[in-house]
């Protein structure tokens, strides 16, 4: 066995900070710990550092620094946008999104499904992506929302997004996109897409946990989830989480410089992992996409092997790596992504995510390609359906 190695590629998941956001975030505990409403000076610096935040996360995106909305992380804008839509209404009606949706756009479209709202949930090809015509079907006289993720958690499909939020815009519908797994990897500009809302995390682009936001069009009229003293234009009630927006700020700019270079070195990676893989272990197969493919995910399924025993042996050697979201508390849960895209029981009982980032290098994912041939194999020889195929 080679050398055992600690390689992280669960980015994901979430990312290690970078080293300027942890230093600007211990200058605003040290230095900028005012609160930004207050009026004397102490809370005028604070205001204008936040103000600074809000604004390098706006350009992270193409957005104006007023329409950038900071939550505690993209469930919170998620919920925001999607109960906020809600709530802003007088009657009920009819919202879209699809079934691969994370979590935290699921949960809050099954409680309005509850209490009386309509909602569809549009199925996938067998790449995880949603179909343009579909989505065209789907409307209703009453559909007043639209929410489909830009780029999917566990398989890296990348969405017709702009396609669909323009069909959106002709029929009068607001269309959010859930952009956390997109901003930093792909071009991610708000009004080359057209979308009306757009969720980011900050811990996903090598920010602190605790930080996300909402890009919201000054059109958009949401019902506030957190009541309080009338923060974030009184749509977030609360004193404002000021190292964590801080940090978030800092990440965002260094994003901002660096995701082309990032992007394209990161895809290089993805390219030589999927073809060893591939090529090198059998009866294994990409899940979703060769192509639209965001450059930082890979999913595997590896046929005859449980994925929970293959996630503990690659921990052992020091890969730490996912089976698929890592917002499900506790651990291991059925993939509802796999499921929905028609995957095999074998192939999805055998799937790995491996997502790349920041520190990731050739080597590793020549490390990465020996140990899972050593342990897929291992975890073959114990069951009692895998027949080798013969060289």
């Amino acid at each position: 066995m080679a050398n055992k190695q600690y390689v992280y590629v669960d980015h994901g998941g979430t990312t290690p900070v970078f080293p300027a956001v942890i230093e600007s975030m211990a200058h605003c505990m040290a230095e900028n710990w005012g609160n930004p409403s207050s009026v004397h000076y102490i809370g005028r610096q604070a205001n204008a550092a936040l103000n600074r935040a809000r604004a390098e996360v706006a350009s992270l995106i193409g957005a104006k620094p007023e329409q950038i909305y900071f939550t505690s992380g993209g469930t919170e804008a998620d919920n925001l946008a999607i109960l906020g839509m809600a709530g802003a209404r007088r009657e009920k009606g009819h919202i879209i999104t699809s079934m691969v949706e994370h979590k935290a756009v699921l949960a809050p479209c099954d409680y309005l499904e509850k209490i009386g709202y309509a909602v569809t949930y549009l199925p996938v090809n067998e790449l995880g992506q949603v179909s343009v015509e579909d989505f065209k079907r789907a409307i209703r006289k009453d559909t007043f929302l639209a929410t489909i993720m830009m780029v999917n958690n566990e398989v890296g499909a990348v969405m017709p997004i702009k396609q669909m939020a323009a069909i959106a815009k002709q029929n009068h519908i607001v269309f959010h996109t859930d952009a956390v797994q997109a901003v930093g990897k792909i071009p991610v500009n708000v009004n080359d897409l057209g979308v009306d809302m757009l969720t980011m995390s900050s811990h996903k682009i090598n920010g602190p946990k605790g930080a996300g936001a909402l890009f919201k069009k000054n059109s958009v009229h949401l019902a506030s989830r957190n009541m309080g003293g009338g923060q974030e234009h009184n749509l977030r009630g609360g004193t404002e989480n000021m190292p964590g927006f801080i940090g978030f700020g800092e990440a965002a700019r260094i994003t901002r410089q660096i995701w082309p270079t990032e992007s394209k070195r990161l895809k290089e990676m993805q390219d030589y992992l999927i073809e060893r893989v591939l090529t090198e272990i059998p009866d294994t197969v990409l899940n979703g996409p060769r192509n639209a493919r965001a450059p930082h995910n890979l999913n595997f399924g590896f046929k005859y092997v449980d994925s929970e025993s293959l996630l503990l042996q690659l921990d052992a050697v020091g890969i730490s790596a996912s089976i698929g979201s890592a917002c499900n508390a506790g651990g291991f849960a059925h993939s509802h992504v796999l499921e929905a895209m028609g995957a095999p029981r074998e192939i999805s009982q055998g799937s790995l995510r491996i997502t790349l980032g920041m520190g990731n290098s050739k080597e590793q994912m020549d490390y990465i390609v020996e140990m899972l041939k050593e342990k897929v194999a291992k975890l073959r020889q114990n069951n009692p359906h895998y027949v080798p195929k013969e060289s």
